[in-house]
């Protein structure tokens, strides 16, 4: 993007784009997402009455599953005005195995702030959603949250963020004091010092003054180094600093944006969300340093008629562009989440949903607040709102004109690593089972609903243990099914192990039309977890449209996963001859030519058995140190690195996922309930020819 930034005229007035802001608040679970957004509706007045995450009281934790464990599990959004800018703010679960609510959050954002702990730095669910983050190029400000908390340290927090997250950040702050000792913070841009009074807890309650004498060299030091990373990115600055001409607020607030929102500078505070500390301050650089939709500029998507680029500006007057973000059933209809990129959407008009190529209604509008709801007649460019009345469209699809269509492409999610067997208790629920499963596969990506061809069992899948018990005590309180469950099972994956050449003959006569299809193919592994098709059919001996059924035929093997039932991946196939029959070949014929092609292809190659693998970081006292590792190498666990965090030692290491459940128990009687860990998906790898054999 090759926007620049300039300063607008003290007599211009702002328009609503201008004064607009779409934020997210991601992290690593326990780093107090939810306490910061409870602090930004109660400072903003949103709110009267604070809910403590602990209490089961939250605001934006209102699901009931969510209340009873303290953790978020579903993206919630809220909007509040703050020096008479709109901010509309979705807050979102730290625990990977609701990864998915991140995903889809952070692609309709336009800026982010990443909290981190104090204490414990960034962390492996911290690089995660870093990497969502940099995947959507969402601008982003962190800021290090717990400053109050015993053992805090700024300097190493942003450190951490720096080495293990590769961002280029910078503080515009300073701590005074930390942990039991945290009792200000110091604007590195406006040089001045904020003061917290020592037994309230009211955010209003500051005191901004000069900096105390014994801090003022300090930072001096900060400010220094601040000025000369934002020089980088200004000429102006740079200019200003090589005369030793002091820059003004106004600039330097200027350069800190541009940089943030074209340049990838992050800029870092601090503060205390429990305690009401630095959340103004917080909410103050959201609105000088985070982009609003002009300054996203127009987002580009294809033409699905033709393939091209095309972009709407985002005006209210431009053609509609929206993108489905999430879903949440309930009894009376399906309530849709939508980001508008471009355009107007009005409450009873229709919208085109060029992956359904047909027209869907919007019945009714909302503006969003947790769980309530504020009707509105229309939506412009730039607004996350709810609608209801649209059937069938699903995460990642976009509404738009029929005649100005834009398509901004799918959503891509994780694929499921564990699975779970249910049951209802009685045969009345089994019907309606089906249909609720069905309804949470279409608010969830990562749930996967699916039936055990051998043994008639429905199979639940999904992000990890944590994730399926969720859906499992949903069905039970919400939709009062009582359940039988299995034990989670390992989604195992194959590949193959080598290269074969094959032809394939599916020729039958029954007296009738028969059916007649020949294909040669080259079959080989290869890397990454996708299947590629290449047509290298010469002279028209296949025609396009059976060399697709072929394909499709291919594909659908694959996914069925074949003798074992796991699904096979990393494969390529050419197909380089082949033949047809004027009358009895058909898209069926070849269709079952492909399936019959790769389960000789599977018995030729022979295949590798795949596993899971977490990345997990263990953080305990050091005299625990010995029993986590020897457990760890129990698990098979490949241990990479073992470092100091604190007065603690942290160590990381991957571990295969069938080797890892129920690790929490296991960690607090080790630990002496001490210890701590977090995990995330880290791929797959081939799974140990004994334990292969035992599969």
């Amino acid at each position: 993007m090759s926007t620049v930034l300039r300063e607008a005229p003290k007599s211009k007035k702002p328009s609503p784009f201008e004064r607009l802001r779409n934020i997210g608040i991601v992290a690593h679970i326990d780093s107090g997402k939810t306490t910061i957004t409870e602090r930004m509706l109660k400072v903003s007045g949103k709110i009267r009455n604070l809910g403590e995450v602990h209490d089961g009281e939250a605001t934006m934790d209102f699901m009931k599953e969510e209340r009873e464990r303290g953790i978020t599990i579903g993206s919630a959004a809220t909007h509040f005005t703050w020096r008479k800018h709109d901010i509309q703010l979705i807050d979102t679960p730290g625990h990977v195995d609701f990864t998915a609510e991140v995903e889809r959050a952070l692609r309709v954002l336009d800026g982010a702030v990443l909290a981190i702990d104090s204490v414990a730095g960034a962390q492996a669910q911290s690089e995660t959603v870093n990497r969502q983050l940099n995947k959507y190029t969402v601008p982003r400000i962190v800021f290090v949250n717990k400053m109050d908390r015993v053992g805090a340290d700024f300097k190493r927090a942003v450190e951490s963020v720096n080495k293990q997250l590769g961002l280029d950040v910078v503080p515009i702050q300073l701590p005074v004091g930390q942990g039991g000792e945290f009792c200000g913070l110091i604007d590195l841009i406006e040089m001045q010092q904020v003061k917290f009074p020592d037994k309230s807890d009211d955010p209003s309650e500051f005191e901004v003054g000069s900096i105390d004498k014994e801090l003022l060299e300090k930072a001096k030091e900060a400010r220094h180094h601040l000025l000369e990373v934002l020089s980088m990115h200004s000429d102006e600055l740079m200019e200003q600093l090589l005369e030793e001409v002091e820059p003004s607020v106004e600039l330097v607030r200027l350069v800190v944006r541009k940089a943030t929102i074209h340049d990838g500078l992050v800029p870092a505070m601090l503060g205390s969300a429990l305690r009401n500390r630095g959340v103004p301050a917080l909410l103050d650089a959201v609105v000088e340093y985070l982009p609003n939709p002009l300054d996203k500029g127009a987002v580009a998507g294809t033409d699905p008629k033709s393939g091209e680029e095309v972009a709407f500006e985002p005006t209210p007057e431009a053609p509609l562009g929206a993108v489905v973000f999430k879903t949440v059933h309930y009894s009376t209809g399906d309530m849709t989440f939508v980001r508008l990129y471009s355009g107007t959407m009005v409450s009873g008009k229709g919208v085109y949903n060029p992956r359904l190529r047909r027209h869907e209604r919007i019945g009714r509008l909302f503006l969003v607040h947790a769980n309530s709801r504020e009707a509105v007649e229309e939506a412009k460019a730039g607004q996350i709102v709810a609608c209801m009345g649209l059937k069938e469209s699903a995460t990642g699809d976009t509404l738009c004109q029929k005649d100005r269509q834009i398509a901004y492409g799918e959503t891509e999610f994780a694929e499921p690593v564990i699975s779970v067997a249910v049951e209802p208790k009685s045969t009345a629920d089994r019907d309606r089972l089906g249909e609720i499963l069905a309804c949470i596969a279409r608010e969830d990506p990562t749930f996967h609903v699916r039936t055990d061809r051998e043994t008639g069992q429905t199979l639940i899948s999904g992000m990890g243990e944590l994730h399926l018990e969720v859906v499992v005590h949903r069905l039970r309180d919400e939709f009062r099914i009582d359940m039988l469950t299995g034990k989670p099972r390992v989604a195992y994956r194959q590949t193959l192990r080598r290269a074969a050449t094959i032809e394939h003959r599916h020729v039958k006569q029954t007296g009738g039309s028969g059916q007649f299809a020949v294909a040669k193919i080259e079959i080989e592994p290869m890397e990454g977890d996708g299947y590629e098709f290449v047509d290298d059919i010469t002279g028209g001996k296949i025609t396009r449209e059976f060399l697709q059924a072929f394909s499709d035929g291919i594909s659908g093997y694959l996914e069925s996963g074949g003798k074992m039932g796991a699904p096979i991946q990393g494969v390529r196939v050419r197909c380089f001859d082949g033949k047809m029959h004027e009358v009895d070949s058909s898209q069926v014929a070849f269709h079952a030519c492909g399936v019959g092609a790769m389960r000789e292809a599977e018995e030729k190659c022979g295949t590798v058995i795949l596993e899971p693998i977490m990345r997990v970081v263990v953080t305990a006292p050091e005299d625990y140190l010995g029993a986590v590792l020897g457990d760890l190498n129990s698990r098979r666990a490949s241990v990479s690195q073992i470092v100091d965090e604190g007065g603690d030692k942290q160590v990381s290491a991957r571990v295969p996922l069938a080797e890892i459940s129920k690790y929490a128990t296991t960690l607090r009687s080790l630990t002496s309930g001490r210890g701590d860990y977090s995990m995330e998906p880290d791929g797959y790898e081939p799974v140990p020819r004994h334990i292969a054999e035992n599969l």
